[in-house]
């Protein structure tokens, strides 16, 4: 792992601290407080924004979708899916990831640097998703998908009347007194103090190439933010804490969808924008994400005293198997022993499977299901 950069809060108690390098080529040190792309940690401020809609009278959790968007989810789809559906993945409608990177199906990247500078509009991304087969009757099952929180951003367009990375700033960002997060619109620089972003891709990319530069048009309100970890500390503790929503609406968010691996075994539950996890303390809520060369982690303690957030900036630095699956590797076990001291304390024994692997190919998306995710070797487990 070239380099990391977290924040843990206990109570009124800090530490912030980094690790490695930021940049190779200069050995630049990494800094605690480093601005980073978070990748689907998005997804929880999209879902805030639209549970306070809800709360507003605006939007109903449980009505159809093409109520809201019938020009983009028409028929029956449009009235089959709900709100609820598409905050809790358990929709049907497929990942656009695949169809916007056509490249990884051959073993090919070439896709990523086809999309470096290009940008594309959120309409163009939800006719991917739905151009392609659905996956299930919708409600019946779940399947991660980042075109679901692609059409949340439209429904919050649809119902203020502005642009939803406009209304996420102010009624989100903003609110919960964030300093250094911010969405980047087509500017596919990281303006602020930041690392480099290396994607090694299994070792396809060798060595590991710079994605820091990209135009995040293609995660929009699925998973273009930039942030910060003490800023992400700041964002889940004010929303545990019920800084951000009503009583009712924070329990909508908390109420849960078991997520399954291939074996059937429960290995998180996910909620509407948020997902929780068992650690060796307890439960602990938050959400994680992948972009092209970098993984984030934010979670924190149920009653939102304590919290973690952490980004790195290598990713998909595991080789994989015969059969496509990461091989776990140091790096992971590094990452869950730093996890389990940040939320527990340094006492609390390490969990003794880690890292469960799919039991079939995770998907290769920059925004790939964070319980899938190959990129980060942590999230949902």
């Amino acid at each position: 792992m070239y380099g990391a950069y977290a924040s843990v809060r206990d109570g009124d108690a800090v530490w912030n601290g980094a690790t490695g390098v930021a940049d190779l080529a200069t050995g630049r040190p990494t800094r605690a407080d480093m601005e980073h792309r978070v990748g689907s940690v998005t997804k929880s401020f999209t879902a805030v924004a639209v549970l306070q809609q809800s709360a507003a009278g605006r939007i109903r959790l449980d009505a159809p979708i093409g109520d809201y968007l019938p020009a983009l989810v028409p028929g029956e789809r449009g009235r089959a899916v709900t709100v609820r559906m598409l905050m809790n993945h358990t929709s049907g409608i497929a990942d656009y990831t695949a169809r916007a990177f056509p490249s990884l199906a051959q073993g090919s990247t070439a896709s990523l640097d086809e999309f470096r500078h290009r940008t594309v509009s959120p309409a163009r991304l939800i006719s991917w998703g739905l151009d392609a087969p659905q996956l299930f009757p919708p409600g019946t099952d779940w399947s991660y998908s980042n075109t679901n929180y692609i059409l949340l951003g439209e429904l919050l367009r649809a119902v203020t009347g502005q642009d939803p990375e406009e209304v996420i700033t102010r009624d989100v960002i903003r609110r919960a007194g964030l300093r250094h997060t911010h969405f980047p619109g087509t500017d596919p620089r990281i303006e602020g103090p930041h690392s480099k972003l290396y994607e090694s891709f299994h070792g396809l990319i060798d060595p590991p190439r710079d994605y820091s530069e990209y135009d995040m048009t293609m995660a929009g309100t699925a998973g273009a933010l930039i942030s910060t970890p003490q800023d992400l500390d700041t964002f889940y503790r004010t929303l545990l804490r019920g800084g951000l929503l009503p009583g009712a609406q924070l329990r909508e968010m908390r109420t849960t969808t078991l997520v399954k691996d291939e074996s059937g075994r429960v290995i998180a539950g996910y909620g509407l924008g948020i997902y929780t996890i068992d650690t060796p303390c307890g439960p602990v809520w938050g959400h994680d994400g992948s972009v092209w060369g970098a993984g984030t982690t934010a979670l924190s303690s149920a009653d939102g005293t304590r919290q973690f957030a952490l980004g790195f900036n290598l990713a998909k630095y595991q080789r994989t198997d015969a059969d496509g699956r990461p091989v776990p590797h140091p790096v992971d076990a590094a990452l869950d022993r730093l996890q389990t001291a940040a939320l527990c304390g340094t006492g609390a024994p390490a969990s003794t499977d880690p890292f469960p692997l799919p039991q079939t190919r995770p998907p290769e998306g920059p925004l790939a299901p964070p319980y899938l995710s190959s990129a980060t070797g942590q999230g949902l487990r």
